[in-house]
Formats: structure tokens, C-alpha cells, sequence
């Protein structure tokens, strides 16, 4: 009878194992909710066990997978984006969005710099490669931040910090791409190539401006079809949220195609789209869809990133990489946090708060793939090293001080952090 059962067979493992991952998704964000640990950092736990056994044998390390890191983390990314276009009830006025402007203008910028004068100073980079590591860094994560966001739609969760951390997050992904381009330009740059003019004039004025306004066009596009056109016909009726995963696809492969930049022009698309008809319930279907997929999605990638850590992914490290990395996520976030800050109408405690949760994620794996495709680099797997040190650390950090964080900052401004407290899936 033993003998009969034989080696179980792959394929019913793997589907066990995705019902398991699935159950997971669903509960434990309930379990963590008051406890002062996320959900990535037991997903990390999870893949960092499951690779650790004998018969896994796969390594799931960036710089075997080059091609697979970026396109899977670039899904993760625009799932994302769209949800977090979509649950913020704040209307797009330029006034009313001063904390993201500050963030994106003064905070990013020089974070950028300094990351880069760190990283080529202590880890003895090309300017060039340590202005492409300082790209992707530098920008605040869309996917491992949901419990410092703003809740989902007409939630009236949209306080200061909350809503600067969801719109910068959105945002920022976008407008890291020029300087990651830049620094590819620069690595590859002949001494009589124009590569300042075509920057400006394509990588930045072109795909950023083609960007915004594709993105609008689709926004409005699908917001008419959802809620505008004739009752028997309109999206809405369906019910069905999956018309978001839709938009996403459509929004980013549309704007790929004409070599802009397709993240900005999805969050561009969810906050379009949510503006056509901010008070429909509607918007909850969607919202509730895209956060399934973008939940699932992360968790896989979680497991893969901590099979990538017991696989040698940080067998690079040095101490001086240690060094940092905390200071990319202790000293340079926060100042430059609190420079781009200063003089906006906030109190001392979001100020601190927004400087503070400068999380460093899958966007950021994102970019550096993308740079690392294009381009040869000599120390590869120090930069990937680096990269998973920086995340490991923002997750395990951002992770354990979430929640006591914005607990108190609530009971601070009169708000009872029990009332529809959302999951805890923040880095």
C-alpha cells in the first residue's frame, strides 16, 4: 500500500500549497491586525523555510531570473497602483495635494543625491551605477505599505499622513524612471552622444507628459463605460470588480506601447477612473479585487524573496553594505523627509510619521531588474545584495513599528484605531 502511493506527485504539492497561500492571504491579516508584525514578514519566515529544506532545490535568486524579477515584480506593481488609485477619496486639486508635491519635488530628489554620493563614496560605484541603485531606492513603495494608506473607498480614513503616504507611494514610481533611465544613459553615454537633450526632451518632458495624459484619456474612457453610458449597458451593472484589473492592463500595456511611463498612467487611470463617479459603490468591487490579486501576488513574491535570502542572496554583503543600508532607511529618509516638509501645515507627529515610513519594496526590486537588464554591471550581485538588505530591513523595521505608530498617532487626533482598523499588510 505504501509502496503504491509512490512520490507525490509535483503538481498536487504545488496546488496544496496554493490553496495553503490562499488561506493565508485571508486570515492572517486578521490575526496580525493589533500585533506589532506585519504580513511580509511572515511570508518572508514562510519562503525562507520552505527553501531551506532539502528537496527544494530551485534558488530563486534576482540575478538567476533576471527577465522573471522584472516582469513579476512589475505586475505586483501596477495591481497596486490601481488600488491605491482607487481608495483615495481626496479630490485632485493642486492645493489640496501640497504634502504629495513636497514628497515627490524635495524628499525623492534628494534622496536620490544622497543615496547615490553614499553608495559611490562607500561602496566605490561608478556615478552612474550608483545614481541607477539611488533610483530605484528612493521611492516609497506602493505595494508593502497598505496599513499606513488610506482605507478603501469612502472610508473617511484619510488623514494627513495616510493620504500623503498613498499619493506619494502612487506617484513616485513614476517619477523615479527618468533618473533611472538617466543613469542608464549615463553608463552607456559615448563622450559625443547628446544623452542630456534627449533625456530632458523624451525621458522626462515626452514620457511623463504622454504618461499623464494617457492615463486620463483611459480613466475617463473606462469611467464612462462603467457609470455613464445607457443603465442596460454600463460596466456597473455587472458587479463584476474584475473591470479594474482591466483597466490596469489596458492602461499600462497601452502606454508601454507608446514608450511612456506606464506606472504613472495607471495611477493616473484609478484616480480618473474614481473621479468620473467618486460616490458609486461601485468603486468598493473594484478596489476589493484589485487587493485580492495584489495580496496573493506579494505573498508569492515574499516567499520567493526569502527563498532568495537562504539561497545567497546577501552572501555579497560587507559591513560597510550593512552600514548602509541603515542609514539609507534611518538617516537619509528621514531628513530628507523632514526637509521637503518643512513649512507644510502638518503637526510635529505626522511630520516624523511621513518621514519616517519611506518603505522600500517591490517598486524598488523592480528598478534595479529594469537597470540591470539594460545594461552591464560589474558588481551585479552587490548591488542585488544591497537591494535585499535595504527591503529585508525596511520590512522587518517598518514592519514591527507600524502598528504602535499609527495607533497612537490616532489616539492622538481623537480616533479610535479599533473602528474598522484595516489588515495589517504593510513592510
Amino acid at each position: 500500500m505504501i509502496a503504491a502511493l509512490g512520490s507525490p506527485d509535483p503538481y498536487i504539492l504545488m496546488l496544496t500549497g496554493f490553496g495553503l497561500l490562499t488561506a493565508l492571504v485571508v486570515w492572517l491579516p486578521l490575526a496580525l491586525r493589533k500585533l506589532p508584525l506585519s504580513l511580509p514578514i511572515v511570508c518572508i519566515a514562510l519562503g525562507a523555510a520552505l527553501f531551506s529544506l532539502p528537496e527544494v532545490t530551485l534558488k530563486p535568486l534576482p540575478l538567476l531570473y533576471p527577465e522573471v524579477t522584472e516582469r513579476f515584480t512589475e505586475f505586483v506593481v501596477i495591481i497596486a497602483l490601481m488600488g491605491a488609485g482607487l481608495k483615495i477619496d481626496r479630490v485632485f486639486r493642486w492645493k489640496d495635494w501640497t504634502v504629495t508635491w513636497r514628497l515627490l519635488a524635495i524628499t525623492m530628489p534628494l534622496g536620490i543625491l544622497a543615496i547615490a554620493v553614499v553608495t559611490a563614496w562607500g561602496m566605490g560605484l561608478p556615478w552612474a551605477i550608483a545614481l541607477l541603485l539611488a533610483a530605484s531606492l528612493a521611492p516609497t513603495d506602493p505595494v508593502l505599505a497598505s496599513d499606513i494608506q488610506v482605507g478603501p473607498p469612502k472610508s473617511e480614513d484619510e488623514d494627513e499622513v495616510r493620504f500623503g503616504l498613498t499619493s506619494e507611494a502612487g506617484l513616485n514610481d513614476g517619477f523615479a524612471f527618468p533618473f533611472v533611465h538617466l543613469a542608464i544613459m549615463l553608463a552607456a553615454a559615448g563622450a559625443s552622444r547628446p544623452w542630456v537633450g534627449e533625456w530632458l526632451t523624451y525621458r522626462v518632458v515626452w514620457e511623463i507628459g504622454a504618461g499623464i495624459g494617457v492615463g486620463w484619456a483611459i480613466g475617463r474612457a473606462f469611467g464612462w463605460l462603467t457609470f455613464h453610458v445607457p443603465a442596460q449597458t454600463k460596466l456597473a451593472q455587472t458587479g463584476d470588480g474584475l473591470i479594474a484589473l482591466a483597466a490596469t492592463c489596458i492602461s499600462y500595456g497601452f502606454t508601454e506601447l507608446l514608450h511612456c511611463y506606464g506606472f504613472l498612467a495607471v495611477f493616473v487611470t484609478a484616480l480618473t477612473f474614481r473621479g468620473t463617479h467618486r460616490t458609486h459603490d461601485f468603486h468598493h468591487d473594484m478596489h476589493d479585487v484589485t487587493e485580492q490579486i495584489e495580496r496573493l501576488a506579494m505573498m508569492v513574491l515574499l516567499l520567493l524573496f526569502g527563498g532568495a535570502l537562504v539561497s545567497g542572496l546577501l552572501a555579497s554583503v560587507s559591513l560597510v553594505d550593512v552600514l548602509i543600508a541603515l542609514v539609507i532607511l534611518l538617516v537619509i529618509r528621514p531628513i530628507t523627509g523632514l526637509i521637503g516638509l518643512t513649512g507644510h501645515q502638518a503637526d510635529r507627529s505626522e511630520k516624523l510619521t511621513l518621514a519616517f515610513f519611506g518603505i522600500r519594496g517591490v517598486g524598488s526590486i523592480y528598478y534595479l531588474a529594469y537597470g540591470l537588464n539594460h545594461i552591464e554591471v560589474a558588481q551585479a550581485e552587490r548591488l542585488w545584495g544591497l537591494m535585499g538588505l535595504v527591503v529585508l530591513f525596511s520590512i522587518v523595521l517598518h514592519g514591527l513599528t507600524v502598528t504602535p505608530i499609527m495607533r497612537l498617532l490616532d489616539r492622538r487626533h481623537g480616533r479610535d484605531p479599533d473602528k474598522d482598523a484595516p489588515p495589517a499588510v504593510v513592510a
